[in-house]
This record gives C-alpha cells, sequence and structure tokens, in this order.
C-alpha cells in the first residue's frame, strides 16, 4: 500500500471540532506512521475579517444570548439540502478548497465541521472532486447542515444518530457508529496518586472537576464552588477556567475562604488526568467534553446547557443514565448534594457509562477509513 495522504478539515468554532480532528490524526499516525497528514482550519479559506466575525459573533452569542443562538439553531435544524441557506454555504471558499485539494492529492479528506463538509459533498456530487469525503459528526444529534448526499461516509456517536440520518435520506451503508472520535490518551490507565501529588490534593477525598470549556463559558462557575464548598460533605474541587482570565481571577476570594481544597487552573493540556483522578464533571456539553468523560467513566452534571446540539448532547448524557441535567441553580444544588451523600449513585453512573459508550471510538473511525482508502486502491487497480 502506498503512502497514505490525508487531508483533515475542522474548525475553531469552539474547540470540539478541533479536538475531534486531532484526535483521528492521533489514530491515523498510530497505523499508519508514515503517512502525510494535513489539517487545515475552515476559516483560513475565507476572508480574514469575516473569518473573526463569524467567531466572534458565535462566542459572544453563546456567552451572552444563549436564548437567541437556540432559536437560530432549531429554526435552521430542518432545512432541506437544497435550500437558498445551504446552497450559500456550499459556495463558501469553494474555489481555493479545490485547488489545494487538487495541488496537495490526498487519498483522503476528513471532516470535522459541517459547513466545509457541505462544500466537499457539493463537489462530490458534481463529480469535480475525485476524493472520499468522510464527515465525523461531533455532536450526538444532527443538525440539517450536516445532511449532504455526497458524503461518502459518516462517521456518528451513536444509533439515533445513524437513524437521524437515514430519516434524511442518508443511505444506511454509508453510516457507521463508531463514537466520537477523542484522544486515545483518554484510554490509557494513569497513575492517580501521582495526579494527586502534582495537584496538591488529597487522593481519599471525593474529588469534583469544575470545567466551563475553553473560553470559560459556564457564567456560574462561582455559583457551582459556593454550593461545593458549602456543603457538608468533605469534598475538593478542580477548577478548570480556560482562556477566561476575569473568572480565573474572580474564583480567588472565594478559594482563600474556603475550608475545602480547591485548585484552580486556566486553559489546560492534560484534561485527561484531571478527569482520571476526579468522582463527578459538572461540565458544559460539548460533544468532545461529553465524550471525553464518558470515555473516562465519569459521571457527569450538566448545568445550564446552551440551547441547540449542548442541549441535545446533555439529554443523551441524561438519557443513558450517565448522568443529570440541572436547569436551575436549585436543580444543580440538589444534585451536588445528592450525589456527595451518596458516592454509590455516583457508581452506578460510572457503570451506565461503560455500558452506554464502548471505549477506543478513535481506533474504529480509523480502522474504518483506511477500509475506504484500501477499498479505493484496489478499485483503481481493477479499473
Amino acid at each position: 500500500m502506498k503512502q497514505l495522504r490525508v487531508l483533515v478539515f475542522s474548525a475553531a468554532f469552539g474547540n470540539g471540532h478541533f479536538r475531534a480532528a486531532e484526535a483521528v490524526i492521533e489514530g491515523i499516525l498510530s497505523k499508519e506512521p508514515h503517512a502525510t497528514i494535513i489539517h487545515l482550519d475552515f476559516g483560513d479559506f475565507l476572508s480574514k475579517r469575516f473569518n473573526t466575525m463569524a467567531k466572534n459573533v458565535y462566542i459572544e452569542m453563546i456567552k451572552h444570548t444563549p436564548k437567541l443562538w437556540g432559536k437560530f439553531y432549531y429554526r435552521t435544524a430542518k432545512l432541506q439540502p437544497e435550500s437558498k441557506i445551504q446552497r450559500f454555504l456550499s459556495q463558501l471558499g469553494r474555489s481555493d478548497f479545490l485547488k489545494y485539494i487538487q495541488e496537495f492529492e490526498p487519498d483522503l479528506i476528513v471532516c470535522t465541521y459541517p459547513t466545509v463538509s457541505s462544500i466537499l459533498a457539493q463537489l462530490r456530487r458534481e463529480q469535480i472532486l475525485n476524493v472520499p469525503v468522510i464527515t465525523v459528526i461531533t455532536d450526538y444529534t444532527v443538525h440539517s447542515h450536516w445532511v449532504h448526499s455526497g458524503v461518502d461516509c459518516y462517521m456518528v456517536a451513536c444509533e439515533e444518530v445513524k437513524n437521524s440520518l437515514v430519516s434524511w435520506g442518508i443511505k444506511a451503508q454509508r453510516i457507521q457508529v463508531t463514537g466520537i472520535p477523542v484522544s486515545p490518551k483518554f484510554e490509557r490507565e494513569l497513575d492517580r496518586r501521582h495526579i494527586f501529588s502534582k495537584l496538591a490534593l488529597n487522593p481519599e477525598l471525593p474529588t469534583y472537576l469544575v470545567m466551563g470549556g475553553a473560553y470559560g463559558c459556564l457564567e456560574s462557575t462561582k455559583k457551582i464552588c459556593n454550593i461545593i464548598t458549602e456543603s457538608q460533605v468533605p469534598v475538593q474541587t478542580i477548577i478548570v477556567c480556560g482562556r477566561n482570565k476575569k473568572l480565573y481571577h474572580s474564583l480567588e476570594e472565594l478559594i482563600e475562604r474556603s475550608s475545602k481544597p480547591m485548585v484552580r487552573l486556566g486553559f489546560v493540556h492534560n484534561v485527561e488526568e484531571l478527569m482520571a483522578v476526579s468522582d463527578l464533571i459538572v461540565t458544559k456539553a460539548g460533544g468532545l467534553t461529553v465524550s471525553e468523560a464518558l470515555t473516562k467513566r465519569l459521571p457527569l452534571i450538566i448545568y445550564n446547557p446552551i440551547p441547540g446540539q449542548e442541549e441535545e448532547n446533555a439529554n443523551f448524557v441524561q438519557r443513558i443514565g450517565a448522568g443529570y441535567v440541572a436547569g436551575t441553580e436549585d436543580e444543580l444544588g440538589y444534585f451536588l448534594s445528592r450525589l456527595l451523600a451518596n458516592p454509590k449513585e455516583i457508581e452506578r453512573m460510572r457503570g451506565n457509562a461503560a455500558v452506554a459508550l464502548r471505549r477506543h471510538s478513535t481506533d474504529r473511525v480509523v480502522e474504518n477509513m483506511l477500509q475506504i482508502s484500501m477499498n479505493l486502491e484496489i478499485e483503481q487497480k481493477i479499473g
């Protein structure tokens, strides 16, 4: 088999699309160490001004007006592939994409972001592009923007997502239920005592992890920490603030007066370690964060999820019995108190996560991709 050449497209709208792409790349290189892989940001093919504006609007909307984002999400969730909006999006950066692909000559193209998937799928339908397009859906639900008949193969999180795609007219044989790809480092067994020592925490105490995403978008992080520190049960907390420096500094006084151990962190690259030593995570419901937690068998409390894909991801977690969704501060306090007082319930949720989500999702994604590449090579030789 010749040296594999793969082009991977993601986008910097949030961090999940990028992390899924990196997990796929890591998985490919573990099986094909000599493969040539290029990872590109969809936004780099747009004008810098347009890309910056779109990204800022998205971040500000989910931070400050999440209900407005939810309305936009649900109103566009059933758009048909031939709608004016979809046709417009399918033209963005089209000529630049095609030129880059023709120069690189990849064997496979992998997309973890829906807009670039729509552009390439349209090129496939028009028979302008002769390279297989594989789309990895990074949530536990399907928005219409993911749905394109020109995609050669979909890698999806669960049977519900597969069934949804089939209802849109995508052929079942083009859909593989693999799980959302997460970095293989989340599969590894880690030395928990060593991690506790690095964090200066007690390995004998229950440990709660509070994460607000890359931009620290969990607006009520201080409220969550207050509820934990005021509980009557001994507990220690790891707080990840992401890139939100204002949030990071605002927690200083709370941590100083807390009688319970609290470790405050900014943007981190060792989430797998933090999850490995935690008994529970309180977080937002990004598809990758949910998948990483479930891979680590870590129960979740999802607080006030953003309407749209996060809300659907949160519903999935609750449906499989691996966590709870708290819509209000009172509900959050209730769930935290209940789980602090009932560690057996946390173990039950761990078990539910193990049953609902098979591990080694990235291996399955990559195996399917390599099979597609091999089948294409055989077809070309026969042809």
